[in-house]
């Protein structure tokens, strides 16, 4: 009669030891990487007006601004602020290079940013607008290779304002593959550098490509 209670026991010491974390689920997987704040941040546009590059000015979410008439841009020279006397070589080096873009906001563009712009932005003339927030989708696949693991995962923009929608489709899903590390705690999703190689959570979502 004792020999039946000794495997029982022993699993339920077994039970009490572990955690729930202990176990790499697709399910726990998926919550550690929703829950990180990495993860959760939120995806900021900057927006600079006054006098920019033309290649800022020519950028992709510039040109969209562009398209949706929220911006409007006239050349100018290039600011030439610290030089004195410039030489011969320098005057005939900025004549050939692409003159800069004075940007501002027009009507319809400070209609859709007033809410968005910070009180504190407009002597500064540079300000970043909260615009998309990332949600996981799903899970595809785990790989474990003693404490360490790779999690493929799928997620897309859910855009959070008008220029949000602008900027970053909702409807693109996006693949990724983050690094998991096991510790005395349970498994934590790796949201900085570690001693591996395995992408942290930052370069996953950074190096991130579009669902075939």
């Amino acid at each position: 009669m004792r020999k039946v209670w000794i495997p029982i026991i022993a699993a339920c010491l077994f039970l009490v030891a572990c955690s729930p974390r202990d176990f790499l689920t697709r399910r726990l997987a998926a919550a550690l990487i929703a829950g990180s704040d990495t993860f959760k941040s939120t995806q900021e546009f900057w927006l600079r007006t006054g006098v920019i590059s033309s290649k800022d000015y020519s950028s992709p979410e510039y040109l969209v601004l562009q398209r949706r008439g929220w911006i409007t841009g006239a050349n100018v020279p290039c600011s030439s602020e610290g030089q004195t006397r410039p030489s011969a070589s320098q005057r005939a080096s900025a004549s050939q290079a692409e003159p800069c873009w004075d940007v501002a906001l027009t009507p319809l563009g400070i209609e859709t940013f007033r809410d968005l712009i910070p009180n504190n932005a407009a002597p500064s003339r540079y300000f970043g607008v909260p615009a998309a927030r990332r949600e996981l989708t799903g899970v595809t696949g785990v790989s474990k290779d003693g404490n360490f693991a790779d999690v493929d995962f799928s997620w897309k923009w859910v855009p959070l304002n008008e220029v949000g929608s602008a900027l970053y489709s909702g409807a693109v899903e996006y693949n990724s593959t983050v690094a998991f590390r096991h510790y005395d705690d349970g498994w934590r999703v790796v949201e900085s550098s570690a001693a591996r190689s395995n992408q942290t959570l930052e370069d996953a979502l950074k190096n991130a490509l579009p669902a075939q």
